[in-house]
């Protein structure tokens, strides 16, 4: 089970509200908006997926790492490294 399945609505809500942030973008294009105001959405909807993405790792490690920690070996070692490789890619976006 995924940790984040307790709060799976919630995450779902979320990712529409941004799912309508993105065809509020395409809106604008369409309705040739002033850049400006193009670049304040975009802005909005990037802090809006970056907030999700650290929420869904906070839970992955409280959950899948704390987890394989306890247990041990190589599953541990293995959670440990997707978790940083996930920080990584999260820091370099």
């Amino acid at each position: 089970m995924a940790s984040y399945t307790h709060a799976k609505d919630e995450h779902l809500k979320r990712l529409r509200r941004i799912e309508g942030q993105i065809r509020g973008l395409q809106r604008m294009v369409e309705d040739d908006k002033y850049c400006i105001d193009i670049l304040t959405q975009v802005s909005a909807a990037t802090r809006a997926l970056q907030s999700f993405s650290l929420g869904l790792l906070d839970e992955h490690l409280a959950g899948c790492v704390v987890d394989a920690a306890q247990k041990g070996g190589p599953e541990a070692e293995e959670k440990v490294r997707e978790a940083s490789e996930a920080i990584a890619r999260l820091v370099r976006s």
